[in-house]
Order: structure tokens, then C-alpha cells, then sequence
């Protein structure tokens, strides 16, 4: 008698949970003598590529209008989002204000 589409799926189910526990059991062996190794060669995370390098920054020359006017904030809610009033509204002053709440609520 031919299996139903039910009874595959079952099957299905089940060979993928079989599937999942043999894995996290070859994980475990693999993570083991991963460990092993590391501590025999005294690797550390940045020889295995794990520390990714700092970008250096760039000194930019700003002139002293430039670099006051992104400082001030202007608008605060209470998880901390902030907006100094200049360019497009944030994601989270918008949702506020059609909330309903006003904006002068957020005044810093």
C-alpha cells in the first residue's frame, strides 16, 4: 500500500530531529579536538582570524561651526533615542507623533 503524504512527512520529521541530534554529537567532537589543537599550538583568536583590526580613523578638519552643530540634541525619549532638530525626522519621533504624542514632549 502506497505511504500517505501525512506518514512521508512524519518520516521526514523524524529523520531531520535524528539528523540534529547526530550532528550536535559530531560538533562535540569536532569543538573537542579543535580545543585540543589550539592548546597544543598556543593559538590564539587572532591567529585563527577571530580579532578583526581596528579601521584607523581618518582626522577630519572641521571648523568650529561644523563641529557643534551635530552636538546638541534637541529631542529625547525616554529609551534614549536622540534627534538635534536638523534633517529628516528619526524613525522613532515619527511613530511617536502619529502615535499622537506631541513634540514638544520630547524637547530635551
Amino acid at each position: 500500500m502506497p505511504k500517505t503524504y501525512a506518514q512521508i512527512r512524519e518520516q521526514i520529521d523524524a529523520l531531520q530531529r535524528e539528523a540534529e541530534l547526530l550532528r550536535r554529537e559530531e560538533v562535540k567532537g569536532v569543538v573537542a579536538r579543535i580545543l585540543v589543537t589550539i592548546e597544543l599550538y598556543g593559538l590564539t583568536s587572532e591567529d585563527l582570524g577571530f580579532v578583526v583590526p581596528r579601521k584607523r580613523r581618518v582626522a577630519v578638519k572641521r571648523t568650529a561651526s561644523r563641529q557643534s552643530a551635530g552636538t546638541a540634541v534637541k529631542y529625547r525619549d525616554v529609551q534614549g533615542n536622540t534627534w538635534g532638530g536638523r534633517g529628516p525626522r528619526p524613525r522613532w519621533l515619527r511613530d511617536a507623533l502619529a502615535a499622537g504624542h506631541d513634540l514638544s514632549e520630547f524637547a530635551a
